[in-house]
């Protein structure tokens, strides 16, 4: 099984439209990165955590021919604004594709694209399905069932979920805080990859600081840290890492 982190940009990716590197070499190519979205491939499936509106470009990359399922992690634009680009799988299946989100995200993604869930006519059928995200969800690996948890946790004034595969790996990509009673699941993972905006605090997610707390607190083997700004270069953010953690990197592949 791999886990891709397909992007791991903040909201408006390194560099912004408007060119703008921050702290950012732009000698360097990992400091160029599409917003966050990431791909869970198994021997039969992928699925896809997020529609960043980089989407098209980080699945082209990938050479990714097939989506069976997508996972949301909440409502924000950088997290769904790629939705339109799965109209390309229905068009090779012919089969709708099931996609799972939390009631306000449910409702965000039927407001703001209901062509998507809604068939209009014939030549303009729904290719997604909108599901309830359940606590665990499955996933199949060569005929053996692999559980995904979904973990709520706050992210500023919205709620976000995090996503635990396998009991191995932890997606945390945009979040404020974690709440107590979940501490547990996060312990002693393989990988934990869990979101650094930036140096200073901010309302919406964890810096540097906070980041790196909860990994000591949690001491998975490895850490990566996501949704990096322009402010995090990424030789200068690796220098001042402990050994088991590293920035992401956009195609950063892990294998599970």
């Amino acid at each position: 099984m791999e886990f891709i982190i397909l992007g791991c940009g903040s909201s408006m990716g390194v560099p912004r439209p408007d060119g703008f590197f921050g702290n950012c070499d732009p000698k360097i190519k990992r400091n160029y990165r599409t917003r966050c979205s990431a791909l869970f491939k198994t021997s039969n499936q992928n699925i896809l955590m997020d529609t960043s509106p980089d989407l098209r470009q980080q699945l082209l990359r990938h050479k990714i021919k097939k989506i069976n399922k997508v996972l949301y992690s909440h409502m924000h634009g950088d997290q769904t604004h790629g939705i339109n680009d799965l109209r390309s799988f229905y068009i090779n299946s012919k089969t709708q594709i099931n996609v799972y989100a939390d009631k306000s995200t449910s409702k965000y993604l039927k407001d703001s694209f209901s062509y998507i869930f809604k068939s209009y006519s014939k030549e303009y059928p729904a290719t997604l399905k909108l599901n309830n995200l359940p606590k665990n969800i499955f996933a199949t690996n060569k005929n053996k069932k692999i559980k995904i948890k979904s973990v709520q946790v706050e992210h500023g004034n919205v709620k976000s979920n995090c996503f635990i595969i396998d009991q191995k790996l932890a997606y945390i990509s945009d979040v404020s805080k974690i709440y107590t009673k979940d501490f547990r699941y996060f312990k002693n993972l393989k990988y934990l990859i869990i979101d650094c905006l930036w140096y200073n605090p901010h309302p919406s997610h964890f810096n540097l600081a906070t980041s790196l707390s909860m990994i000591s607190k949690f001491k998975p083997k490895n850490a990566i840290l996501t949704n990096l700004s322009p402010v995090l270069d990424y030789k200068i953010l690796k220098k001042m890492l402990p050994k088991n953690v590293v920035p992401a990197y956009d195609g950063l592949s892990l294998k599970l």
